[in-house]
């Protein structure tokens, strides 16, 4: 009867201890969980933007080859997106442009019209279930609404449309305008360069 009793006390005690350390491990995963954190790295992220020409309104694509982020992370999309700081280097402007003197043209006659003619910058920030980012250009601090679409918590797409006149830009683009003056014209021979720029930034937040 007593090594009935002591069998019984130890199959109770190896149950015990079982669950005890079941329940360990499930507390640890989901701390672990809870810890991930998501960052924005520069070499995950692209810059594009697509101007428009002649009174049809011809798009030319282009981007920015190079960002920089301040380091920040956080415990969600929105939280690590959110207050994140930016500068984009004018030089790194690439159109693809098979004469290779567009490129030269933007950077030259736009942006060499403005005060800063070396850095856009800004900062991004979520407020209100809505994402803006608050964009330096031209001497110039702007808020540019963006649509935002976040798939699988990680990739990341913001797309905007910039009316460069809230820069003060419109004298940057005539200057433009002035020396691709002929290429800019359509059909109806009026040379022509519009006022706003559609932005589109992809990214995919990492682990930290």
């Amino acid at each position: 009867m007593r090594k009935i009793s002591i069998l019984l006390l130890a199959i109770t005690l190896s149950v015990f201890v079982s669950c005890k350390e079941e329940k360990k491990e499930t507390t640890t995963t989901e701390e672990v969980k809870t810890s991930t954190q998501f960052v924005v790295k520069p070499e995950a992220t692209s810059v594009k933007w697509t101007a428009y020409k002649t009174t049809d309104k011809v798009g030319v694509n282009g981007e920015f080859t190079t960002v920089k982020f301040d380091d920040k992370s956080g415990a969600t999309p929105e939280e690590a997106l959110n207050n994140l700081s930016f500068s984009i280097p004018v030089s790194s402007l690439f159109t693809n442009d098979a004469t290779n003197t567009r490129d030269a043209k933007i950077k030259t006659s736009f942006f060499g019209s403005m005060i800063d003619t070396d850095l856009i910058s800004g900062k991004l920030m979520y407020k209100d279930s809505k994402y803006i980012a608050s964009l330096t250009m031209n001497g110039v601090t702007h808020d540019l609404p963006l649509e935002a679409t976040i798939k699988d918590e990680r990739r990341v797409t913001l797309k905007g449309i910039m009316d460069l006149k809230n820069w003060n830009a419109i004298d940057a683009l005539n200057a433009l305008n002035k020396v691709c003056f002929d290429l800019h014209k359509g059909a109806d021979g009026v040379s022509k360069t519009w006022e706003d720029v559609a932005i589109e930034i992809e990214t995919y937040l990492r682990e930290n």
